[in-house]
C-alpha cells in the first residue's frame, strides 16, 4: 500500500521525472501545422469552390481574349467583301465558290456585321480591351489610393483633416462630365502629337477617348481605396511593431512601406480585384454611348452599341458581347468575394 503525498510538503516525486510515454508523447502533438496568414488565405480561396471556378473561367477568357487573335486567321479590321451580314457558321457566296474549287476557307463562328468583319475576332479583341482598361486601371487605383490613404492616416491631425477634405471634393466630381471634357480639350492636341511625332502613333490607335477614360480613373476613382487604406492604417500605426520601428529609428516611408502597407496587402487585394469589374464596367458603358475606344478597335460595349440597330435580325451580335461582359463581371466579383473571405480574420474556422 503506497503512502500518500502530503499536499504541504516540499519533498519532491520521483515520478513526475520519468519520461513521457506513448499516449502522453500523442497528447502533445500539435493537430495542424502553424501556416503563414498567405498560406492560410490561400488554403481558404481554393476551398471555396464558386471562386475557383469563376478562376478558371477568367482564365479560359484570358487564353480568349490574348492567345485566340494570334491563331485566329481574321483580324479585326479586315473588311470580307461580299461576306455581309453573315449568320453564325453561314458562308458567302464566294466562300462556297472556293470551297467548290477545293480551297479550304475558316469559317465565321458568330457571322460577320454589316462591314463584312468577323464578329469572333473583334469579340477576343473587345474582350483583350476591356480585361485591360479593367487591369490597369485597377492598378492606377491601387498605387494611388494606397499610397494616399496611407500617408493621411499615418500623419494624423491636420494633414489627415485636409487629404480627407479633398477626398470628399473628388467624390462630388461626375466622371462622365470630366471625361467628356478632357475629350474635347484633348483630342486636337493628342491628334498631333500622333500624327506628327513618330513613336505616338498608337495615339490613333485606343483613341483619345480611352487615354480620357484612364486620365479619370487616375484622377477620380481612388478616393475608395484611400479612405479603405486610411481606416486600415489608422489602427495598425498603434500598434507594437511600429512603435518599435520608430524606437529603431525607421524613417516615415520605410514604415508606411514595409511595415503598414504590407499589414494591409489583404484588403488591398481585396479590394483590388472588386476595382476590376467596376473599371470594366465603366469602360464599356462609355464605349457603348461612343466616347470609348476609336473605331475600327473593337469594344464589348462599342460591338453592343453597333448591334442595337439590328437586335432583331441579328440577335447574336448584341448577346455575344453582353454575355461575355456578364461572365468578366461576375466572375471577377466571386473572386473577389472569395478573397474577402479568405483573407479576413473575422471569418477564420
Amino acid at each position: 500500500m503506497t503512502k500518500e503525498k502530503n499536499p504541504l510538503s516540499l519533498q519532491l516525486d520521483v515520478s513526475d521525472f520519468l519520461p513521457a510515454d506513448s499516449e502522453e508523447k500523442q497528447s502533445l502533438v500539435v493537430m495542424r501545422k502553424s501556416v503563414s496568414f498567405w498560406r492560410d488565405g490561400m488554403r481558404r480561396f481554393k476551398r471555396n469552390k464558386i471562386a475557383m471556378v469563376s478562376f478558371a473561367v477568367i482564365i479560359i477568357i484570358m487564353i480568349f481574349a490574348f492567345i485566340g487573335p494570334v491563331i485566329y486567321p481574321y483580324s479585326y479590321e479586315q473588311q470580307i467583301r461580299g461576306s455581309e451580314n453573315l449568320a453564325p457558321m453561314e458562308y458567302s457566296e464566294q466562300e462556297l465558290e472556293l470551297m467548290a474549287q477545293g480551297q479550304s476557307v475558316f469559317p465565321h463562328f458568330l457571322g460577320t456585321d454589316s462591314l463584312g468583319r468577323d464578329i469572333m475576332i473583334r469579340l477576343m479583341m473587345g474582350s483583350r480591351v476591356s480585361l485591360l482598361v479593367g487591369i490597369v486601371a485597377s492598378a492606377l487605383v491601387l498605387l494611388i489610393g494606397s499610397l494616399y490613404g496611407a500617408i493621411a492616416g499615418y500623419f494624423g491631425g491636420k494633414v489627415d483633416l485636409v487629404m480627407m477634405r479633398i477626398v470628399d471634393i473628388i467624390y462630388t466630381v461626375p466622371d462622365i462630365l470630366i471625361i467628356i471634357l478632357l475629350m474635347v480639350t484633348l483630342k486636337y492636341p493628342l491628334e498631333n502629337l500622333a500624327n506628327n511625332v513618330p513613336g505616338f502613333s498608337w495615339i490613333n490607335t485606343i483613341g483619345v477617348g480611352l487615354i480620357c477614360i484612364f486620365i479619370v480613373f487616375a484622377l477620380l476613382y481612388w478616393v475608395g481605396m484611400a479612405r479603405i487604406v486610411r481606416s486600415q492604417i489608422l489602427t495598425l500605426k498603434e500598434q507594437e511593431f511600429v512603435t518599435a520601428a520608430k524606437a529603431l529609428g525607421a524613417s516615415h516611408g520605410r514604415i508606411i512601406r514595409k511595415h503598414l502597407l504590407t499589414n494591409c496587402m489583404g484588403a488591398l487585394i481585396v479590394t483590388t480585384t472588386l476595382q476590376i469589374p467596376s473599371s470594366i464596367f465603366t469602360e464599356s458603358f462609355l464605349s457603348f454611348i461612343g466616347i470609348g475606344v476609336a473605331a475600327p478597335m473593337p469594344s464589348l460595349g462599342s460591338m453592343a452599341s453597333q448591334a442595337i440597330s439590328g437586335i432583331t435580325s441579328y440577335p447574336h451580335r448584341l448577346l455575344a458581347p453582353a454575355i461575355m461582359i456578364s461572365l468578366i463581371i461576375l466572375s471577377f466579383n466571386l473572386i473577389g468575394d472569395g478573397l474577402r473571405d479568405a483573407f479576413d480574420p473575422k471569418l477564420k474556422d
